[in-house]
């Protein structure tokens, strides 16, 4: 890295939401900001989370509660929906708010907004390095994969966390030894379950599960699914992935809008027809949830009002890390200070989704990006331009 106008020079590692954004907030504070990212090109899971519809953020109350992380609040005060919303707008990507609360931009899609992104970092001096795989430290310095030496007055490490390996994240920096010790175990998270099926539900694999009750410690949660060869997924089962994957039982209530005592009524008119028509018609089951209930609960018993209201579900493990969404573990928050600096290693920062939090889907795991990457890119900034930190020497690139 080569200095500048004599300005301090802060490095980021890592071109997702998170590190596009610490530059930004380094750049906007004066620094001279180079970005490096391992992949030919920037942001390449953002543009994949934003094929079918960026969902950036949520409009609801007590938005920060979501990620029962406390040490993630103080951050999503400062960049929260709202904030993201005006974010958009100062690029000229302004956003709607869809029935549910959920944030998308106007033009639905990622590449838009990213466009417009790396045309306001690059009007703030922010030079992208491609194909720049980080191995790690060599002394004070920050080391490549193509031997070169990089120093720098502050370090913002945004490497994501260990899903969607071909899309830049692996993970593999948590075995760096100078950070492995920091580093709780990844896990995997908004991640389908294993599910060993019965040769009778491979005419159900793709159909949607809904209408149906999701039981996890005793609590009902509405959600839809989706039953594949390989198990269940689906937006309606992300949410319930931590608990899920501790171990905790699911159960599916089949008809939640009506309790037990309703679905034994309307059973006990029966008459001559056949128990799946009965079910079709007393109950309006469809047949992916009759298939589910004769899959789980098969054979019925006389009265199936009980099964129906709590069908087991057999669950064989969450689906391989890779597949998730997201990951739970990385970076443990007390191996930061309140400024997202690595205690152990001063003036370097850690951002995204390498931290040790986890969230459901629906806009809150990009919104924690971006909150914690201007946080971090905003102290990275400061003690870089602190003058005991600038004094250090710098070596170019």
């Amino acid at each position: 890295m080569v200095s500048r106008d004599d300005r301090a020079t802060v490095a980021v590692i890592g071109a997702g939401p998170a590190g596009l954004m610490a530059a930004e907030a380094a750049a906007a504070a004066g620094c001279a900001v180079d970005v490096f990212d391992r992949m030919p090109s920037p942001a390449r899971k953002f543009l994949m989370a934003g094929k079918s519809g960026l969902n950036i953020s949520r409009i609801e109350e007590d938005f920060a509660t979501a990620y029962r992380c406390r040490e993630l609040t103080p951050m999503i005060k400062v960049f929260g929906p709202q904030e993201v919303r005006a974010w958009m707008d100062g690029l000229d990507q302004p956003s709607f708010v869809g029935s549910t609360g959920r944030v998308f931009p106007e033009a639905m899609k990622a590449s838009p907004l990213l466009r417009a992104w790396l045309a306001r970092l690059e009007g703030l001096g922010v030079r992208l390095h491609r194909r720049a795989r980080w191995t790690g430290w060599d002394g004070a310095a920050l080391a490549f994969e193509d031997g070169t030496r990089i120093a720098a007055d502050a370090t913002v490490l945004a490497l994501g966390g260990a899903s969607w390996r071909r899309l830049g994240s692996d993970g593999l920096w948590a075995e760096f030894p100078e950070l492995s010790a920091q580093v709780a175990p990844f896990a995997p998270s908004n991640v389908g379950f294993r599910v060993d099926w019965s040769l009778h539900m491979a005419r159900h694999f793709g159909a949607a599960v809904k209408n149906t009750g999701l039981i996890v410690d005793g609590t009902t949660h509405r959600g839809e699914f989706t039953i594949s060869a390989a198990g269940i997924e689906g937006g309606g089962l992300y949410p319930l992935t931590p608990r899920l994957r501790d171990g905790a039982p699911l159960a599916l209530d089949l008809k939640p809008d009506l309790d037990a005592g309703a679905v034994r009524e309307r059973l006990a008119r029966r008459g001559k027809r056949s128990l799946s028509e009965h079910l079709r018609k007393a109950l309006r089951l469809d047949p992916v949830q009759i298939a589910l209930l004769r899959e789980f609960g098969g054979p019925l018993p006389a009265d199936p009002t009980g099964r129906i209201k709590a069908l087991p579900v057999p669950l064989a493990g969450p689906r391989p890390m890779d597949e998730a969404i997201s990951t739970a573990g990385g970076l443990r928050w007390d191996a930061l200070d309140g400024g997202l600096m690595l205690r152990h290693r001063p003036g370097t920062f850690a951002a995204g989704e390498m931290l040790d939090w986890e969230a459901p889907t629906g806009g809150y795991l990009l919104t924690a990006c971006l909150a914690t990457g201007l946080w971090a890119g905003r102290h990275a900034a400061s003690w870089a331009q602190d003058a005991e930190s600038r004094a250090r020497p710098r070596s170019g690139r």
